[in-house]
């Protein structure tokens, strides 16, 4: 029998039991993730990034609302994510959602940080406008401010974020040496790799003379594409660079194109006969491959010359990689007169492995060559299959130092240009060089998170159109003809208990 005081001992007791879950899921929180890219879990990276915080972060967020569904998974996206970093930062990162469209002055505040609208196409009583959108945030710690202008639908949104935490954060920056004096392109020439690295790094150039080595201050010293012979006495300062825990990025070409004379030579600098030390074999060829990209040729059709595409296997486009921090997420670069690398270990104590692979029809032909752009390729010109085009090296010396060395077989690949010369590169031949540069410099595994994005997994497109409709509908109707089904097997189980309790008589 139910009293009153049965009742009001209940009641507290549920109260609290209420107070005490709150209690605990205040201090410890966390959930479950189930999707293949990861997307709602922090890296390691990003965690020691929010653990190591001395001073507190605040992120605004300039978000529209009411946007399209699939705009709108953005915000939503982004919000999960902004709980997680609060969450891993023990209260020293805190956010707050602002509505630009909502006012004037709130627009106006929105572009004065930096965040700017885009507009994007939103259907309404079958038809289409356009809206004024933001989807951007200004992250603040103390005096120092990073924006991100655009957060865009399937981007890296943790390595963006994660990258302008750290880099206001950051009492002062990594130096990245980069080598000049024999020739190679001059980090104004390189403008994407220089916005890209610019972030977390200061690069300084460095020369060598009779005197001078890499300055104590450099952790990692890019070499890319010299042209002159290196002065033989200046490769001991690359030893001495090494052995006390330097690390090393070579980009090396040891041919090179010229289409205006249509040949191909090759390139000597002593740097090719310096890496075979540490087990790593440039070798002096042009890998061609099946899968290339096309260059534009002049053909006279009657009485017009037109411009026709014509594939040109001597710049490859590499689509073969391993599965390594450097190359994770990458699906495509494209290395113009790209040489080979052998693999040939020194010692057991040294690591070396393959980072970026030719296709499995590609082959390999000595210098000098002529550019033939009306040849026909065939099966004997592809005879070779999945050559090495960059190696990652690790290791241990003999006076227990680790060594950490990045070649790649061209040194073109990340190099714009000057001037009306100036040309814009494809995204992951930046990704690629970059994440090299953090791998050997950045030890908080940031590295990983440049590529990661939410992965769209749409139908097959290759599919016929009967299959899709069928899978569409499939995936709409399932689920509601399982309910429907549970339902009638529940309604007709508890009908059969109630047709035996009829049917029992009780004495």
């Amino acid at each position: 029998m139910l009293t009153r005081k049965k009742v009001q001992t209940t009641i507290f007791l549920i109260i609290g039991i209420l107070i005490l879950i709150n209690f605990i899921s205040d201090r410890i929180f966390f959930r479950l993730d189930f999707t293949a890219d990861q997307r709602y879990s922090l890296s390691n990276a990003t965690k020691t990034i929010l653990k190591n915080l001395d001073e507190p972060v605040t992120v605004t967020a300039y978000f529209s609302e009411n946007l399209p569904p699939d705009v709108e998974r953005v915000r939503n996206d982004f919000r999960d994510m902004l709980v997680e970093y609060t969450n891993a930062s023990d209260g020293n990162l805190v956010y707050e959602f602002v509505n630009p469209n909502e006012s004037q002055e709130l627009e106006i505040k929105a572009q004065q940080s930096g965040i700017s609208p885009i507009m994007i196409n939103v259907r309404e009583k079958d038809q289409v406008k356009q809206q004024k959108a933001y989807l951007g945030a200004v992250i603040q710690m103390g005096n120092k401010k990073e924006v991100i202008p655009f957060i865009q639908p399937g981007a890296a949104m943790e390595y963006a974020l994660s990258t302008s935490i750290k880099k206001i954060s950051l009492k002062t920056k990594p130096k990245i040496g980069l080598l000049q004096g024999n020739g190679e392109p001059k980090l104004s020439e390189m403008q994407q790799l220089n916005k890209a690295l610019s972030v977390l790094y200061n690069i300084q150039p460095v020369k060598f003379n009779d005197t001078l080595g890499v300055p104590g201050n450099i952790k990692t010293l890019m070499i890319i594409a010299p042209k002159d012979t290196i002065n033989p006495n200046y490769f001991k300062y690359l030893d001495e660079f090494v052995k006390r825990g330097g690390r090393l990025l070579i980009a090396i070409n040891r041919v090179k194109g010229d289409f205006q004379t249509a040949k191909g030579d090759a390139v000597s600098t002593g740097l090719a006969d310096w890496l075979k030390n540490y087990g790593v074999n440039v070798e002096q060829n042009f890998v061609v491959d099946a899968s290339c990209t096309n260059v534009m040729v002049r053909q006279q059709e009657g009485m017009f010359i037109m411009n026709t595409p014509v594939k040109f296997p001597y710049i490859p486009v590499i689509t073969k990689f391993a599965d390594h921090p450097i190359t994770k997420g990458l699906e495509s670069v494209m290395m113009p007169f790209v040489s080979s690398i052998k693999i040939e270990p020194k010692d057991s104590t040294e690591k070396i492995y393959p980072l970026a692979l030719s296709s499995k029809k590609s082959g390999i032909e000595n210098p000098p060559v002529y550019f033939n752009i009306s040849k026909r390729w065939g099966p004997t010109d592809f005879n070779l299959s999945e050559l090495p085009v960059a190696v990652a090296v690790e290791g241990k010396l003999k006076n227990n130092v680790n060594i950490k060395m990045v070649v790649f077989g061209d040194g073109d690949f990340v190099i714009n240009g000057e001037g009306q010369k100036a040309q814009r590169l494809q995204k992951d031949n930046i990704s690629l060089m970059a994440n090299a540069v953090d791998w050997l410099s950045d030890d908080t595994g940031l590295v990983e998170l440049r590529t990661k994005g939410v992965t769209s997994r749409p139908i097959d497109p290759s599919l016929e159109a009967g299959t899709k409709t069928l899978l569409k509908y499939l995936n709409f109707l399932l689920p509601i003809l399982l309910i429907i089904f549970y339902g009638i097997y529940r309604s007709q189980k508890r009908k059969k208990i109630r047709e035996k309790l009829k049917n029992t008589h009780y004495v």
